[in-house]
């Protein structure tokens, strides 16, 4: 088996970052080397703990998460960045991007998307540590399906998603005004983590608005529905 996925959390909100622990816990093959609720303990965190993922918030009690990340990237720490966050504007979204962030998710955070943001942040970790030289499809595969600065990627699905199986998820969605990804991966006879790329892909076209529901405690749930 694999080493662990060495990942730590940084967030200011105990009940935030407690739910984000136990969420981490339930992944497998990750491992949490600790959390921290502001940016001296942040720095620590990663000085002496090495992760190699960070779970990070933007607003944090003594600086701005997103700062600290560009202090990050100038000390060329070796650290991917998932960051988990309130802030809708869109230019917390653009300095995120241009700092180079594995996925930008927003608050309130459900299971099913934080798990497929790590699955596939393991993947292309896995096949980042295998290569050797490169050739430009296997570039194309590594980069962020959800990478909004190429503008071929604007007029033609990214790879994973497949046209005439896009064709199927919105025709479903034309017709039901409100689902989860388990519920559209029995509409359509796929997985759920393949009807939740789907949808999140429409999420990100517009098409599709995500919602945050809340059932169990500690258990809140992604449904969408036509935007």
């Amino acid at each position: 088996m694999a080493e662990p996925l060495r990942i730590a959390i940084v967030e200011d909100d105990p009940q935030n970052a407690e739910i984000q622990r136990r969420f981490v816990q339930r992944i497998a093959n990750t491992e949490l080397c600790g959390i921290a609720h502001s940016v001296q303990e942040a720095q620590d965190l990663i000085d002496v703990f090495q992760p190699q993922l960070v779970l990070l918030d933007v607003h944090l009690p003594d600086g701005n998460g997103l700062e600290l990340l560009r202090q990050w990237r100038m000390a060329n720490q070796q650290v991917d960045i998932i960051l988990i966050t309130a802030a809708k504007d869109v230019e917390t979204l653009r300095t995120a991007l241009h700092a180079g962030v594995f996925e930008y998710i927003l608050k309130p955070l459900a299971f099913d998307r934080l798990e497929d943001a790590i699955q596939r942040y393991s993947k292309h970790l896995t096949q980042l540590n295998q290569l050797q030289l490169v050739q430009q499809d296997q570039v194309d595969a590594l980069m962020p399906i959800n990478d909004v600065s190429s503008p071929s990627k604007a007029t033609r699905p990214p790879k994973g998603i497949d046209a005439l199986t896009l064709d199927k998820v919105r025709d479903t969605m034309q017709h039901t005004q409100h689902l989860n990804a388990e519920e559209l991966g029995l509409e359509i006879g796929a997985s759920r983590t393949t009807a939740r790329r789907y949808l999140e892909y429409l999420v990100s076209t517009q098409e599709v608005v995500a919602e945050v529901s809340y059932g169990q405690v500690g258990r809140p749930e992604r449904r969408y529905r036509r935007s």
